[in-house]
């Protein structure tokens, strides 16, 4: 996997311009912070960060990938200010979770999510090669 970032672009944080991949796509779906009942957990933002991350990861890793397998993320915020605000503490769950890596990401501003208690929600693809 080839991490890009060309000069131009200027260096980025949290994310990567580019990602170029060969090998197994693999295509996650959203994933907020349900428990295995299908609760959603977590007081807060990172709280919800981390829970829908790790659900993520949970389906990377049950279809043979790893975290440094994943090629683009895109969280989706109810409230861009509260993410903001949390972004240093979402950047270290970031990091015990998943390293030093990123891949290409988007954060988008949305209304609502499907369960209203739901503040973030995490979709991806990543490239396995085993």
């Amino acid at each position: 996997m080839e991490r890009i970032n060309p000069p131009e672009l200027g260096k980025p944080s949290g994310f990567s311009h580019a990602v170029a991949a060969q090998g197994r796509l693999v295509f996650l779906a959203g994933q907020t912070a349900l428990d295995s009942d299908n609760r959603i957990v977590g007081d807060g933002v990172v709280e919800q960060f981390e829970r829908a991350l790790g659900n993520l990861l949970t389906a990377l890793r049950a279809a043979g990938g790893e975290p440094s397998d994943l090629c683009g993320l895109t969280v989706y915020i109810v409230d861009m200010d509260d993410y903001q605000a949390h972004a240093r503490e979402i950047g270290r769950v970031w990091k015990r979770l998943v390293g030093a890596d990123y891949p290409a990401m988007a954060g988008i501003g949305v209304h609502r999510l499907w369960d209203v208690e739901a503040l973030v929600e995490v979709q991806g693809y990543a490239v396995v090669n085993r």
